[in-house]
């Protein structure tokens, strides 16, 4: 009777070996997922900052600044575009531009669900509630046509001090490495540049390039006032009568 129970004491122990043996094999199959969290995949991903830094921060700056294009995080450009813009932007793009369209929709890689994380978070991230201390800022987009001629006025009264009297530029700008602010009428950057580009940094500013918004005019000679749309608009309507019909060709010879 004894000899029998030992003997199914060390059966019982050997099928339980057998077992841990057999879970620990199970465990170290090849291609058998692991205990951590499986890797999303790419439609599922909403993260805003694993969204922007993948297909934004590339031209738009890492931190939403000090990009090669408009800089996002800026309070007042978010509020006076509108979320519910960005995400048309995002989706579609700027057609003739270097904004390319992100919704799959439109030809991109981004969901529609990932491009209004993409607009709900610059938003969240960059805006500033109350930032326009309820002040009407001209619209996003141009009501009227410009004119060039009351454009080169409106330049001279608001921008000139900075930009120089023909948008050649000024000296004087600490950040630059040339020690100067450029020239905003360079063809090559004239055709880079799309007029509603120019219009937003117009009305918004650049907060990291320490441009004032519409709101700031920084003519020593007259009390501070702030831009009106229709000289927004004249303003854009004369810089883009400086674009060449062939930017960069032929260039010009040199004396």
């Amino acid at each position: 009777m004894r000899l029998a129970t030992l003997k199914s004491a060390r059966n019982s122990a050997v099928a339980l070996v057998g077992v841990c043996f057999a879970s620990l094999g199970c465990n170290h199959i090849p291609g058998r997922p692991g205990p951590g969290p499986a890797v999303l995949r790419p439609d599922d991903v909403l993260a805003f900052a694993t969204l922007y830094k993948e297909n934004c921060a590339a031209c738009h700056g890492e931190n939403g600044k000090n990009g090669a294009a408009l800089p996002l995080a800026n309070p007042v450009y978010l509020a006076v575009v509108g979320e519910d813009r960005l995400r048309q932007i995002i989706a579609n793009g700027v057609p003739g531009k270097l904004m390319p369209p992100f919704a799959k929709s439109a030809g991109g890689m981004l969901t529609d669900q990932q491009v209004a994380s993409l607009a709900q978070g610059l938003v969240r991230t960059w805006g500033r509630p109350g930032v326009l201390a309820g002040q009407n800022p001209p619209p996003y987009l141009a009501t009227q046509p410009g004119d060039p001629i009351r454009g080169q006025q409106a330049y001279a009264t608001f921008c000139a001090r900075c930009h120089g009297a023909a948008g050649e530029g000024a000296p004087g700008d600490p950040k630059s490495k040339s020690g100067k602010i450029g020239s905003i009428v360079d063809s090559s950057y004239l055709a880079l540049i799309s007029d509603q580009n120019l219009r937003s940094m117009t009305i918004a500013g650049l907060p990291d390039r320490d441009m004032p918004d519409w709101r700031s005019d920084l003519a020593s000679s007259k009390p501070a006032q702030a831009m009106t749309s229709q000289q927004v608009t004249d303003i854009v309507a004369w810089l883009a009568s400086k674009r060449s019909v062939n930017p960069g060709q032929p260039y010009p010879t040199q004396p």
